[in-house]
């Protein structure tokens, strides 16, 4: 289980708006994530969540407002220079270096982590402290028997799973997953929300996920964003009920 979460918030949004040639997305969205929560966003295609996602990772600037990354602000920066205060982010599109091994694609996020490039001089492999964190990781995705495949070669829901390692990678406070079991079976997609468990354990995730059955199961608050907006915050079984909701996005079949 995750750990309680505490009542300060470790990612905290504040009136924050972003228009694109004048026409807004997000309009005054306030959000906040105490440390230890999984919580997700979700809502209607076109909603923003996507957008969201982009500013607080940093590839995106609001147009207004405030974004705090335990309490100090970080809209403005460079995603490179957000993962360095703690948040990092996996993609609704899988990226990786499909060419590269799994383990070589989890050694590029180790060794950035530690400010290290690679060099003819000090050959990758004689780095004891790195490898030793890529087959740590590769255990905890449960990847190790394909640790010398190009990551090319997975599963799909195997290539999720070096996606979300890649992001840990980095070892951030704050993770934020753009759909991760999207396009997977039901197996699949069980597989991956017990590997999230299990190797999130202490870490505050933000999830945008559109499969109900995986935001009930895995987190702990729910934010429902509707054309930019806010509209209802709480935990799953209030978010659940919640008229305004059902007649948004869930529909009334949920409620029963």
């Amino acid at each position: 289980m995750s750990p309680p979460a505490t009542a300060a918030p470790v990612l905290e949004l504040r009136d924050v708006h972003k228009s694109f040639g004048g026409t807004p997305i997000i309009r005054g969205v306030n959000l906040a994530v105490k440390r230890g929560q999984r919580h997700a966003l979700i809502g209607p295609n076109g909603a923003g969540k996507s957008t969201l996602f982009n500013l607080i990772s940093g590839h995106y600037v609001p147009s207004a407002g405030q974004i705090l990354l335990n309490g100090q602000p970080i809209a403005g920066l460079t995603p490179y220079a957000i993962n360095r205060r703690g948040l990092s982010r996996s993609f609704q599109i899988t990226s990786l270096f499909p060419r590269m091994s799994v383990a070589e694609n989890l050694r590029i996020s180790v060794m950035g982590r530690h400010g290290l490039r690679f060099s003819l001089f000090r050959p990758v492999r004689a780095l004891a402290q790195v490898a030793a964190e890529v087959d740590e990781y590769l255990e905890k995705l449960r990847l190790t028997r394909r640790r010398d495949d190009p990551a090319g070669a997975l599963a799909y829901s195997e290539q999720r799973a070096l996606e979300i390692g890649m992001a840990l990678a980095t070892n951030p406070e704050v993770l934020l997953l753009d759909e991760p079991t999207a396009g997977m079976s039901r197996e699949e997609s069980a597989y991956t929300v017990a590997l999230i468990r299990a190797v999130t354990e202490g870490k505050t995730l933000l999830v945008v996920e559109h499969d109900m059955s995986v935001v009930f199961t895995l987190c702990d608050q729910i934010s429902v964003l509707v054309y930019g907006e806010i509209i209802a915050s709480g935990e799953p079984e209030a978010v659940r009920v919640n008229p305004k909701v059902q007649e948004a996005y869930l529909g009334e079949e949920v409620a029963t």
